[in-house]
């Protein structure tokens, strides 16, 4: 009875209270849901594009805002006392998608500043700093959970669930950023060698979200993400050696390259986050063998 009571009581206490936008952290959402609306509906109506740079900014732009939108749902109507109890550490998971968004608003901002802003396109400019403005919003909220109330991570916003946020962002930079790849096998292997993690990354983030299902699961996680890592390391170290290879062989720079309009430069990005990815995939499986050896953070 001691459980059924327990549940009552936490069902109780979830009830209505528009007071919780009026707090700082409400007014932050607030803040964060108007101007990545804003920046959305300024970047449409500047016109479409078929560049993927263009379509990354504008799925930031309405996911980040959703995101935020549920979260401020469910703690308006105290539905994370719910989820705290059955599912999940909710402070984590905001935190943790604060960061998340933080990431992806000012990565996004500086890339369309990059392509679209000029001397003479003032509405490009105007577009950048409503962007830059929405990554600012999201980094207070980044500097509110961790610095100001000292919120302590269990997975998301720790290191070793970020590192697999950083690990899927920059393999999202380096599919967005993929061209000069067709007739040639040896970058479509690449592009395969960046794909299989990819997809099994968000599952294991979810599933250490997710306290419960994840000790439902028929075999130890922490050994799973172990040979995942491993694989991802192998993957990206032939992607390492292989796509500067055959892609900068016989091509040289261009004398006249802007980073925003030149085919190698956007190359060479995705040579230098393969390197950014494989530090990382490397760096999160000596830290998952540490942990699996049970060997202690200080």
């Amino acid at each position: 009875m001691g459980i059924i009571d327990d549940i009552k009581d936490t069902v109780s206490k979830a009830v209505f209270t528009p007071s919780s936008l009026l707090s700082g952290r409400g007014g932050l959402h607030a803040a964060q849901i108007l101007l990545s609306l804003v920046t959305f509906v300024l970047a449409a109506f500047r016109g479409g594009s078929t560049h993927t740079y263009w379509n990354y900014a504008m799925f930031t732009w309405a996911f980040c805002p959703i995101m935020t939108l549920i979260i401020t749902i469910i703690e308006m109507f105290k539905l994370d006392i719910i989820l705290n109890m059955f599912c999940m550490d909710w402070g984590d998971f905001t935190t943790g998608m604060a960061m998340s968004s933080t990431l992806m608003t000012v990565s996004v901002a500086i890339t369309y500043a990059n392509f679209y802003a000029c001397l003479k396109c003032l509405y490009g400019w105007i577009v950048s700093i409503f962007a830059f403005l929405c990554g600012f919003v999201y980094t207070l909220e980044v500097v509110k959970d961790k610095i100001l109330d000292k919120k302590k991570g269990s997975y998301l916003s720790a290191l070793p669930g970020f590192w697999k946020v950083m690990e899927a962002f920059v393999s999202c930079i380096i599919f967005i950023s993929l061209t000069g790849y067709r007739d040639k096998p040896a970058l479509i292997l690449c592009i395969i060698a960046y794909a299989i993690p990819f997809p099994i990354l968000p599952l294991i983030i979810a599933t250490n979200i997710l306290k419960k299902l994840k000790k439902c699961l028929p075999f130890n996680l922490d050994r799973f993400v172990f040979i995942f890592l491993v694989i991802s390391v192998v993957l990206y170290i032939f992607a390492a050696i292989v796509w500067p290879i055959f892609t900068f062989r016989n091509n040289p720079r261009p004398s006249d390259c802007p980073p925003s309009f030149c085919i190698w430069a956007i190359q060479f990005m995705v040579t230098f986050m393969t390197y950014v990815n494989l530090i990382l995939f490397t760096l999160d499986l000596i830290f998952t063998l540490l942990g699996i050896c049970e060997f202690k953070r200080t």
